[in-house]
């Protein structure tokens, strides 16, 4: 409880006043940030910029929105028929973001960003709902707090904050190493629930070169200041496997850590993940050659492809593998005749390699033969 309260204490002296030591260097689009009021600009603590991994028309949720900076970068990124959500659990940064946001709906001639009171473990219940109905019922003894637990639970399950399957993309930025060890599973479970199928999550956050030994989780000053609560890189992303998420990527590494502390070595990395590897295998007669540079890769699910080869693969596997980020690592082989939905087999996804035999995709009876008429060679080339 003391991590919550101390990470509370300081953003709110955060919100009022600008505290350089809560912030890396991050450069953001300046396009972006010509219509965000300066007292947005100037309490912004950050360590990377997740927008930039966001597109036209998408639902964003940012965890940890703070004073709103990149909730209003993205809504300009998505546009008019793109929404955006912030959450946080700071009352003065949501009061400044809150103050900013008519301005920059005023600007921008739309108005598609909303905030929310949450915990970011918990998106399923809004702190501004709790709050009003504390204002009806005050607690004044163990038996109105029973009634609160009651609501919190009733709230939770009928009417959450972020549903299930609801948000395109979730970002946040340099907040997830706030929450302390105990809550942090959860609060990746939470990005994949609200996640759609095939949504993706882009985040920014501070993470450690060796584990963080007990005496510095027990600083107040240090986990506030984003030092204690980071986790070790390969921990961080391994909690997104662990989700569920595949295609984890981290697409920026700072190469100079931003703090040292006893030695331990802290920077900031942005990670790309996606959801969407659930449900059945169907066989479609469907084939990927991986292209290379390496001999053979596995997957996060244990298959194997060979540099080169023809790998059977289910329908589920061949559309994952087409998107982002894997689409331009191999090549996709369909079959010559379509295989309807209500036609395919279920499909042997094992960690063995299955080879699919060019006839597979072809079909038996295949038997065309050509004079080489297809346009393989440049005008006036010696084949």
């Amino acid at each position: 409880m003391f991590i919550e309260q101390a990470v509370l204490n300081r953003y709110r002296t955060a919100a009022a006043q600008r505290e350089e030591a809560l912030c890396c260097p991050v450069t953001y689009d300046t396009r972006y940030l010509e219509i965000i009021p300066p007292e947005v600009l100037e309490r912004d603590y950050g360590c990377g910029d997740p927008s930039q991994y966001v597109r036209e028309g998408e639902t964003v949720l940012d965890l940890g929105s703070g004073g709103g900076k990149i909730c209003f970068i993205a809504s300009q990124v998505v546009g008019p028929t793109g929404r955006v959500i912030g959450v946080d659990m700071n009352d003065e940064m949501l009061a400044l973001a809150r103050r900013a946001n008519s301005e920059v709906s005023e600007r921008l001639g739309y108005a598609n960003v909303e905030f929310h009171k949450g915990k970011i473990q918990d998106l399923r219940i809004d702190r501004d709902v709790i709050d009003e109905w504390l204002k009806r019922n005050p607690i004044k003894n163990e038996s109105d707090l029973a009634l609160l637990e009651s609501y919190i639970k009733q709230i939770g399950e009928t009417s959450p904050m972020i549903p299930d399957k609801s948000i395109d993309v979730v970002i946040s930025n340099c907040v997830l190493n706030l929450v302390h060890h105990n809550d942090k599973t959860m609060l990746f479970h939470e990005i994949f629930r609200v996640l759609k199928q095939g949504g993706r999550a882009a985040i920014s956050d501070i993470v450690s070169d060796e584990p963080v030994p007990l005496e510095l989780q027990k600083d107040p000053e240090l986990w506030s200041g984003c030092i204690s609560g980071a986790l070790q890189e390969h921990e961080f992303l391994r909690a997104f496997e662990d989700a569920g998420f595949y295609g984890i990527t981290i697409a920026k590494r700072d190469e100079r850590p931003w703090r040292t502390v006893q030695g331990i070595e802290f920077l900031s990395i942005t990670v790309l993940a996606y959801k969407g590897k659930e449900g059945p295998c169907w066989d479609h007669k469907e084939a990927v050659v991986y292209k290379g540079p390496f001999q053979e890769i596995t997957d996060d699910d244990g298959h194997r492809y060979r540099r080169g080869v023809r790998v059977s693969v289910c329908r589920k596997t061949f559309n994952i593998l087409g998107r982002d980020p894997y689409a331009n690592q191999f090549e996709f082989i369909r079959p010559l005749k379509e295989v309807p939905e209500d036609q395919a087999q279920p499909f042997p996804c094992t960690k063995e390699m299955l080879v699919r035999s060019p006839r597979e995709t072809k079909g038996e009876g295949y038997s065309i033969t050509n004079g080489g008429n297809a346009p393989c060679c440049e005008p006036g080339s010696c084949c």
